[in-house]
């Protein structure tokens, strides 16, 4: 019988995995959201409805099947969007919104995806996986780089103090460095605070500090919204997000019902959608977080910590404009050094999966390489052409 003192180090690998996602990736969409000239209260339903949407994902799934299933939204389609909302009126895009996820949610249904993950080697996942990590390791450190005052020092105390708290106590590490560096940047002011877009700034101005109201928008359906919007939207959301989120389980160790999980966010997405929700999907750097042996020793207890994750997605989300504001307040080195420091244990799983198979060494090196160079190309990541640049390999050279 597991007991709180026994699941503390999971929930705290919930709650770090969702600060990092609300300090980082949400930016990309208020800036998108600015780019569109959204209304604040427009702006506030949206971040309320991609934090609820993977909050009820995250705990259900991670309930359900006992796995720490960590969701998220979809970060290159927000990146995709601030072009989109420029071009197209806002219900349009919202229109976009729900044919992509009916999309989703049809590849889930039907068990396509099962069958395309069944064919993928598990050292390509592993190497897939620590090629997406590998630049938040280095992140870690290269914050050391920044000319902001007092960030080297953050950056230099914050590790001197993870690798005693590591030799002292490994399962509290993580958090006690968290609270190490926002000690040091409270009290000594190392560290200058993320500078947030003026959109949500106005979001905070007003009454937006109390709980948050989602706003309805009803979609409209055109073709450019479609063509331009929907189709990338979805085609990101899978090879970006849904498949990398998957090859995190794998490379741990996770048998899910893969189908389940893509079809379960799809419908999270197409219910969301209308109020400002572009897309629920399955995480996959702040899963690595949920995965590994930081959040709990044993592997079949770790699940909690996808659960946490998603409770503090409903309670945070619950109020989407005080806390997006809150967060963006924290240091780039702060953010950076602590994602990166808890992300060390899933490199060193993923890079020893990826190297275990004699015969696959090649491949999972070549899915390696092409994932970390972050090369974007038609449209498509470098997870996606990593996975395929790799399976190409194992295809030609197994044979040999």
């Amino acid at each position: 019988m597991a007991t709180a003192h026994d699941l503390f180090p999971a929930v705290v690998a919930g709650l770090v995995a969702v600060l990092i996602s609300y300090a980082g990736p949400l930016l990309l969409v208020l800036q998108a959201a600015q780019a569109g000239h959204l209304a604040a209260a427009q702006v506030t339903s949206w971040v309320w409805a991609i934090s609820m949407g993977a909050g009820v994902c995250g705990v259900w799934m991670s309930w359900r099947q006992r796995v720490p299933v960590v969701c998220a939204w979809n970060t290159p389609g927000a990146a995709l969007l601030a072009s989109a909302l420029v071009a197209l009126p806002y219900s349009q895009v919202v229109g976009a919104y729900l044919l992509a996820a009916a999309a989703l949610l049809l590849v889930g249904w039907t068990g396509v995806f099962d069958r395309l993950m069944a064919h993928i080697p598990r050292s390509l996942c592993a190497a897939m996986l620590a090629g997406i990590l590998l630049r938040f390791g280095v992140d870690a450190f290269g914050a050391a780089r920044s000319t902001v005052e007092g960030a080297p020092w953050l950056v230099g105390a914050m590790f001197a103090g993870y690798l005693l708290f590591k030799q002292r106590s490994a399962r509290y590490a993580i958090a006690l460095t968290l609270l190490l560096g926002v000690a040091l940047w409270q009290g000594l002011g190392w560290g200058q605070a993320v500078v947030p877009p003026d959109t949500m700034v106005a979001s905070t101005s007003t009454s937006a500090w109390g709980l948050a109201l989602p706003v309805w928008t009803t979609p409209e359906f055109s073709w450019t919204a479609l063509l331009s919007t929907a189709v990338p939207l979805a085609l990101l959301c899978l090879t970006g997000q849904q498949v990398p989120g998957v090859a995190v389980l794998r490379a741990s160790g996770y048998t899910a019902h893969n189908n389940q999980l893509i079809a379960g966010t799809g419908l999270a997405s197409l219910l969301l959608a209308p109020f400002g929700a572009h897309g629920i999907n399955l995480a996959a750097i702040t899963a690595a977080i949920c995965t590994g042996e930081e959040a709990h020793p044993l592997p079949e207890k770790r699940w909690v910590a996808g659960v946490a994750c998603g409770a503090f997605y409903l309670l945070l989300g619950s109020f989407a404009g005080a806390i997006t504001y809150a967060f963006a307040q924290l240091p780039v080195a702060l953010v950076s050094t602590v994602a990166g420091l808890a992300l060390l244990g899933a490199i060193q799983n993923g890079l020893i999966g990826a190297l275990a198979e004699p015969s696959e060494r090649e491949a999972a090196l070549v899915t390696f390489v092409v994932t970390a160079s972050n090369v974007s190309l038609l449209g498509l990541g470098s997870a996606c052409w990593g996975l395929a640049l790799g399976l190409l390999t194992w295809w030609t050279l197994g044979r040999r």
